[in-house]
């Protein structure tokens, strides 16, 4: 009767409660009998679609609960198959492959779908990245746009021939091995050395 009475508060709307006893011939009623009398002719005015539409019996709450409790399960079901598929693609790429041992078909399967899900997923973060990235900035002599020349990201000297000596073919580690010190050497100097 009290959970009654705050739930007509906290709802702005009419209750009553009958509650029968067995030892008692009349019902306990509340909030009054002639209260709960004229609440209840007003339901039994109603129409019917309108007296049964949030109308609700032990074993239909019963059952209404136990299908949320079996969505929470399925939920909680996927979460944890979605992590052990993540610990295992994870473990995977550094190299231990003991946990695709013994994986039926249908589970492979499922890490399969996760692997596209996942590159799916990644390939969407760098378009995004890439879509996002701020534009080159405008030449101030022509006006045109430069995509990055020497002249406006000038590389060290050091490293610049380190470079050329890479993309001419001299191995580094010949370099490295043979005294190379940073000497400002053109690759073709390091390949006649050679």
């Amino acid at each position: 009767m009290k959970k009654a009475d705050e739930l007509s508060v906290l709802c702005d709307c009419k209750t009553c409660v009958l509650v029968y006893d067995e030892d008692k011939a009349a019902p306990e009623v509340f909030p009054s009998h002639a209260e709960a009398v004229d609440i209840l002719n007003q339901f039994k005015s109603m129409p019917e679609l309108g007296q049964c539409k949030e109308v609700m019996n032990q074993k239909g709450f019963i059952n209404k609960r136990i299908d949320k409790l079996q969505e929470q399960v399925d939920k909680t079901r996927r979460e944890c198959e979605d992590g052990e598929i993540r610990s295992l693609l994870h473990k995977t790429m550094h190299g231990d492959l003991s946990g695709l041992i013994g994986l039926n078909i249908e589970e492979l399967t499922k890490v399969g779908y996760k692997v596209d899900v996942l590159l799916k997923s990644i390939s969407k973060r760098m378009a995004k990245i890439h879509s996002q990235a701020p534009a080159p900035a405008p030449c101030v002599a022509t006006g045109i746009i430069d995509m990055g020349s020497h002249a406006l990201y000038p590389a060290p000297p050091q490293q610049e021939s380190q470079l050329d000596m890479v993309r001419s073919g001299v191995d580094l580690n010949t370099l490295v091995y043979g005294g190379y010190t940073g000497a400002n050497f053109s690759s073709n100097d390091m390949m006649m050395q050679m």
